[in-house]
This record gives structure tokens, sequence and C-alpha cells, in this order.
């Protein structure tokens, strides 16, 4: 048995020079202690996902365990940038996210950024393994995965952030106020950008097998996923043009894509986000007259590409109007007059001074509450902080799956080459069964998720 004054010589001894112990480990000097840390895992690590990992690594209470993409380079990048963050060389990389998950399921956070068609079927998996979710947009491909994502977050208590950062960036947000504060009177219509996508109409392209690379160098089977397999040919996976996995019927949406950007801003700024439209009217010329969809409370939105943003890419526009001076714009007309701003904007843009008389002193707020650590203006932020407080983020799953049917009917409509209508309580098409089996898709397995 130890003698008393041994264990109080040993116990002294643990206890006698605290100035050993790291200051981050205790939180102090501005560091965040390990237990207050958030511990996320990154899938999808290419360009996009990239961008937001090297972000994520930039905040103080944030810590990333293991990294994941179907290409060695990706990942490998990945891992060194989190290992240079950590200050040591632990990260766990895997080309295999669900030997990501099995590994470090009990993490926090997931952020993916992988490709369309895996965004739902990953976000799923992870919020059953007990994550919160942030996951770049579109959120869901189908109709269906939508229904799955709001469900799951709901009954695993989740949180979930589409990537949508319009929504907080200062100037977008100004949109929204002005609504609210009733500056435009009450709003009638309202303008989406669409993009580039009516250019590249979806098709599956037919293109000759190559040699596939190494597993461990490229995994095309994973990279396909719950897609149909098809065989390699590399010009799949770049983005775009044709016959890049952006313009691929099985891999992406045509107006979902850019839809998820404005229409999801549309509709969050006209307090829409928890429903879709009901009438969808299939345009002569969607690039000359935009595509005309309705809600029930009678607002109007035109999705429509802009002259000004195909020029500004290097293409020819020819009628198609110039409604804002950059991509991803929205414009609200109301009453009392209209604003609207897009990407590059120092400012929004509005039909009178009245309307703009708020912003500056609004402006100032958000970057003083930017500069407390605040979520303000901060998209990724506002995932963090609710990550802590279990308050619902800006564009949860409720947001991501109604305005990406809003998006899909859209899609559909141009695939069945006639206009719809829809019941956003049901859920389905109005009288229209064919239709109603587009919703959703069959899955390759054994990547589907239910």
């Amino acid at each position: 048995m130890m003698k008393r004054r041994t264990f109080l010589k040993k116990a002294a001894a643990g206890i006698a020079l605290p100035w050993l112990v790291p200051a981050s480990a205790l939180g102090l000097d501005g560091e965040v202690a390990p237990s207050n840390r958030l511990v996320g895992i990154a899938i999808g690590t290419g360009g996009r996902g990239m961008g937001d990992l090297q972000w994520l690594l930039g905040e103080k209470d944030v810590q990333f365990v293991g990294v994941c993409d179907v290409r060695r380079g990706n990942r490998e990048g990945a891992k060194n940038k989190v290992d240079e963050a950590n200050g040591n060389n632990d990260c766990f990389a895997t080309r295999d996210f669900r030997e990501l998950i099995e590994k470090h399921g009990k993490a926090d956070f997931a952020l993916i950024a992988a490709g369309d068609r895996w965004h739902t079927p990953m976000s799923v998996q992870c919020m059953r393994a007990g994550m919160d979710v942030y996951c770049e947009k579109p959120g869901t491909l189908t109709i269906a995965e939508g229904q799955l994502l709001a469900k799951v977050e709901k009954e695993k208590k989740r949180i979930f952030q589409t990537g949508a950062q319009r929504v907080s960036e200062t100037n977008f947000r100004y949109l929204k106020e002005a609504v609210a504060k009733g500056l435009l009177g009450k709003v009638h219509t309202a303008w989406a950008h669409l993009g580039f996508m009516t250019q590249w109409p979806r098709v599956n392209a037919v293109m000759p097998e190559e040699q596939l690379p190494d597993k461990e160098e490229f995994d095309w089977d994973l990279w396909i996923g719950p897609a149909p397999m098809r065989p390699y040919n590399h010009q799949f996976v770049r983005p775009w043009p044709v016959p890049g996995w952006y313009t691929q019927y099985d891999f992406a949406g045509s107006f979902a894509q850019w839809g998820s950007h404005t229409i999801l801003q549309a509709q969050h700024d006209l307090g829409l986000a928890d429903t879709s439209a009901v009438e969808y009217t299939l345009p002569t010329d969607v690039r000359k007259e935009g595509f005309v969809i309705r809600f029930a409370n009678g607002l109007k939105v035109i999705a429509i590409e802009d002259g000004f943003a195909i020029r500004f890419a290097g293409g020819q526009s020819g009628d198609v109007p110039d409604v804002w001076k950059g991509s991803c714009g929205v414009k609200y007309e109301g009453e009392a007059g209209w604003i609207a701003c897009a990407d590059g904007y120092q400012r929004p843009e509005a039909s009178s001074p009245e309307i703009m008389k708020g912003f500056e002193e609004f402006a100032r707020e958000v970057r003083a509450l930017r500069q407390q650590g605040l979520s303000a203006g901060n998209h990724m932020r506002d995932f963090l902080d609710c990550m802590k407080s279990r308050e619902a983020p800006r564009t949860p799953a409720t947001t991501a799956h109604r305005t990406m049917t809003t998006n899909l009917i859209m899609d559909i409509c141009m695939d069945l080459k006639r206009s719809l209508k829809w019941d956003p309580v049901a859920e389905k098409f109005i009288n229209d069964d064919e239709a109603n089996r587009l919703c959703s898709r069959l899955a390759r397995a054994p990547y589907g998720v239910a």
C-alpha cells in the first residue's frame, strides 16, 4: 500500500507544473479547447470541396480528422492541408466515403462536395450515423430524394445546411430585408437567372470506352455511384462542355443546377422556402421568354438567362435580354418598385433611392457582426453556430427540398415537352401519372438510400 506521504509527493508532482499544459488544451490565448471543437470529415475534396475545406480549416473551433475523394490527387492534397492545420500526420484519407464514415462516424459533422448525384445519398448516410451535414448545392437530384433528405433531417434531429452561400451575403440579404420591410409594396413578380444550361440540353452521351484507371488513382465505380454504369471516358469527369458530367442527364439537373442558386434565393427571400410553385408554363423559346412559374399566392417567377452574363462568359447572347450585369442574379418587382442584385455588384440596384436608403446602415451592422466572429454574412459560420445552438440554419433540408422541387419540375416540363401543375401539399403532379413517375430514379446498387 502506498504511504500517504508518498502519495502526496506524487500528487504534488502531477500538479506542480501547470505551465507545461498547452494553452490550446485549456482554451487560453484565443485558442479553443479540444472539448469545444467541432470535429469534421470532408467528402469530395476537388475544386469546390477544397475551397470549402480550406475555409473551414481557418475557423478556430473546427478540426478535421478525415478526408475522402475518389481521386488520389484530391484526397492527398486535402490530407496535406488538414495535417498542416493540425500540426501532425494523423488525418485519415480514403477513396471510399463508407470507410470514412465507419472510422469517423462519431465526428460532429460532414462537409460534402461530391458530384450532384451523391449529395442526398451521402447526406442521408452521414445524418443517420449521427453527424450534422453541410452539403454543397444542389441538395437533391430528384423530388423523392428531397423528401427523404427532409425526413431524415427531422427524424435524426440533425443540422443540415445546403451550400446556397448568397443567402448569407450582405447584398443579397438586403433584398430579403427590403421585401420584409415592405419597401417594394406587395411583390408580384420575381426574376431568377438560369445560367447557361439551356445551351446544354441534358443528354446521355455515348462515348468510346477508354482504359480504366487504377482504382487507387481514380475509382470510376464510386465516381458513378448511384447513377447507371457507363464505360469510362475521361471527358465525363470534367464538368463541361458536352459531354462533361454537368451536361449529362444521369449526373445532373439542367435548370436544377443553376436554379439551386437563384430559385432557392428567390423562394427564401419571398417567404416561400417551405413550398414549391404550383403552375409551370413551358415557353416556346426558354432563352428569349424565360420559364414562367406561379406560386399558390399568385406570385410569378420568371426564370431566364441573361444576355450580359452570356457575353461576359464569352458566349453569344443573341436575343437574350439583359436583366442583370452579372451572373446568379435575382430581381423582385412590387407595387412600389423593384430591387435587384447579381454577382459582382458593389451594392444592389433599385428603382428608387427610397428603397436603398437603409442599405449602408444594414451593411455596417453586418460587417460589425462579422468582425465579432458571428454568422452574419457568413453561410458556413451560420452552420457551425447552429450546430452548437441546435437552431435551424438559414437553408435547412426543407429549403433544399422545396426549392429543388421547383427546379426539378421545370426540368421535367422540358423532358416531357409540356406544362405541368403541382400540388405542394400532396407533393404530386395533378392528373399526370407520367410526370409522377419522374419524381424518382432507380439507384444503382449498392449506392442507393431509402
